[in-house]
């Protein structure tokens, strides 16, 4: 999981960069698969452009600076397998990822969904909106899967075996989402 974000920490996003590349390079070498997971936090700057609104943020901002953020790391020779990045909204913004991704020897190249915590309608709309997308191989939505079933079962309101159904119902309803959009 890296967080970088291009209008960031220039430092912090070199010193990253130049470490993954390192990773990158070791992995391929070894043959190992590199899943990359990119996370593209807010700046202040970029919040105060859309009003301090974290959803504005996440649908006029961040798809352009996911693209950015990925076409930095594979320009400085990062080269995951798969990459795993934030829901987004649009179609159109899922081909760009996807084009950067796949741009110049990346055909071979995995995009997977992140669910961030996600609401389920949220989840659903964003599973939709990748899988009709060549490139998108699938997701991982972990906390709107299992964060609800797992405070119940604590509390106790939930029984183990209660528990498990709720999470196995939620990654089977993603699962159907996923499949009925390719």
């Amino acid at each position: 999981m890296v967080r970088y974000n291009p209008e960031g920490d220039c430092m912090l996003n070199q010193r990253q960069t130049q470490r993954l590349k390192r990773l990158s390079d070791y992995l391929h070498q070894s043959q190992h698969l590199f899943l990359f997971e990119l996370l593209v936090p807010a700046e202040f700057h970029q919040l105060e452009l859309v009003d301090q609104n974290k959803d504005a943020y996440d649908s006029q901002l961040r798809p352009r600076l996911m693209v950015w953020a990925i076409e930095e790391l594979r320009q400085a020779g990062v080269e995951p397998d798969v990459w795993k990045i934030e829901g987004l909204d649009q179609r159109a913004d899922c081909e760009n990822i996807v084009e950067v991704a796949h741009r110049n020897g990346g055909q071979n190249v995995g995009l997977i969904v992140l669910g961030r915590g996600a609401s389920q309608e949220r989840v659903i709309h964003w599973l939709q909106t990748a899988a009709s997308v060549p490139g998108f191989i699938g997701f991982a939505v972990g906390r709107t899967s299992f964060w609800n079933a797992v405070a119940d079962f604590e509390a106790k309101r939930l029984s183990l075996d209660a528990a498990a159904t709720q999470i196995a119902q939620h990654f089977e309803e993603w699962n159907q989402c996923f499949e009925a959009g390719r």
